[in-house]
Order: structure tokens, then C-alpha cells, then sequence
């Protein structure tokens, strides 16, 4: 089936959180290789990656501490120096594609104006807070199926979790990619996930080309 919309997974996808979480470290007194560590023992264990804030604080409310970040003047943000440096090439590639490209993830209520403000090459920026639907939940794919313009099955979702990102899309119908280079990516096997994604890459740098593959194919 040719692909006529990619849309992207934002956090390990196309933004590196590294920044972000170091931040957070600081911010709740822990060494940072502390945190990371917690980090990668709560995605092995498949919980809610906010159970790494609730090791060190057991009653850890995400919004709460995010307002009070935000009082202390040291609110969670992101820029052009948190983009992987694949992101923007890849997103300007596909759209040369004459492909709808677009955003959609699970991020909060700031996020989507800073999103914006990076002024990237997409149609469409959707967030978790903005639509009301956080994914696994097979309602933010249909919103993102609405979004993309076009059937479920020409719409390829790209995504570094197996669990959150390519199986949640493939339930609803649509084509996924598996980015291997976040935390999740490198932690969390599925192979029987993995086995029914279009593709699996190690950079953004690869999917221009591969769609354009894959489309030249499909097409003949």
C-alpha cells in the first residue's frame, strides 16, 4: 500500500529528552546517572515512566511539580538544540515527497506551542494535552487518522516504543516504523512487533528514502 502521510512520535523520536531529564535530576536532588538508571529499570519492567520520579518521591504529581518548576523559573522547555539532527532533514525530505507529514504524541500542556515555535517542515502538530487523548489509546490514532487525510492503511507511524507507538498503530490499521535509539528503543523487545513494522531504522536519515522505495514499488 503506498504511504501518502508520515507522522511522527515526538519525544525519543524526533527530540532528544536528554537535556530534559538531566533537568529533572537536578531538580529532584538525584545524581543524574542516578536517574537514568531508575529510568531504564522502570522501562524494563514495562511500568509508567513517571514511577522513576516516585522512586525518590512516593506522592510525585507530574502537573503539580511541573507548576512549581515553572514558579522557580526553571520550567521543563525544549529548542532547536534538543532536536536530533536527523529530525528537520527528514521532515523537509518527505514533505519534497509531496507526503502530509505531521506530529503525534503524548506531550504536555507547554509543549505544543514550543513545538510550533520550531517553525518545523509538518501540516499537522498534535499533543496528548491538546486532543485529549493520551496514546495507547485507540482513539488518539483515529484522531490521527482524521488528522493524515486518507485511509488508515497509507499512513506510516513512526515511533521509538513498541509498545506505546508501533503496536497501538498497527492495531488501527496503520503502517509503523520502529526507530531504535531512545531508551525504549534500546530496552524494550518485542520481536513480534517489530517483525510486522514497514521498517526499522537506527536513524531518521534512512525513512526519506525507504518511503520513497517503498512508494515507487507499490505504484508499479
Amino acid at each position: 500500500m503506498t504511504i501518502g502521510a508520515v507522522f511522527f512520535d515526538v519525544g525519543g523520536t524526533i527530540l532528544d529528552e536528554s537535556r530534559e531529564f538531566e533537568a529533572w535530576a537536578d531538580w529532584l536532588g538525584v545524581p543524574r546517572h542516578t536517574l537514568s538508571a531508575v529510568f531504564g529499570a522502570v522501562i524494563a519492567r514495562g511500568l509508567d515512566w513517571r514511577e522513576t520520579f516516585r522512586t525518590f518521591r512516593p506522592d510525585f504529581d507530574l502537573d503539580a511539580e511541573l507548576r512549581r518548576r515553572a514558579g522557580a523559573g526553571k520550567p521543563e522547555t525544549f529548542g532547536e538544540q534538543d532536536l536530533y539532527p536527523d529530525a528537520r532533514p527528514c521532515l523537509a525530505a518527505l514533505k519534497r515527497q509531496g507526503l502530509r507529514v505531521g506530529l503525534a504524541g503524548n506531550q504536555p500542556a507547554h509543549a505544543e506551542a514550543l513545538l510550533r515555535a520550531l517553525d518545523l517542515p509538518v501540516d499537522v502538530i498534535g499533543t496528548s494535552h491538546g486532543w485529549g487523548i493520551d496514546k495507547p489509546a485507540p482513539a488518539f490514532f483515529d484522531r490521527l487518522i482524521r488528522e493524515a487525510g486518507g485511509e488508515a492503511s497509507t499512513i506510516l507511524y513512526v515511533g521509538d516504543r513498541p509498545d506505546n507507538d508501533a503496536l497501538p498503530a498497527l492495531r488501527a490499521g496503520l503502517q509503523a516504523c520502529l526507530i531504535r535509539r531512545s531508551p525504549w528503543g534500546h530496552i524494550l523487545e518485542m520481536p513480534g512487533v517489530a517483525e510486522r513494522c514497514q521498517f526499522r531504522i537506527d536513524s531518521l536519515d534512512e525513512l526519506p528514502d525507504l518511503v520513497a522505495k517503498h512508494n515507487a514499488a507499490a505504484q508499479r
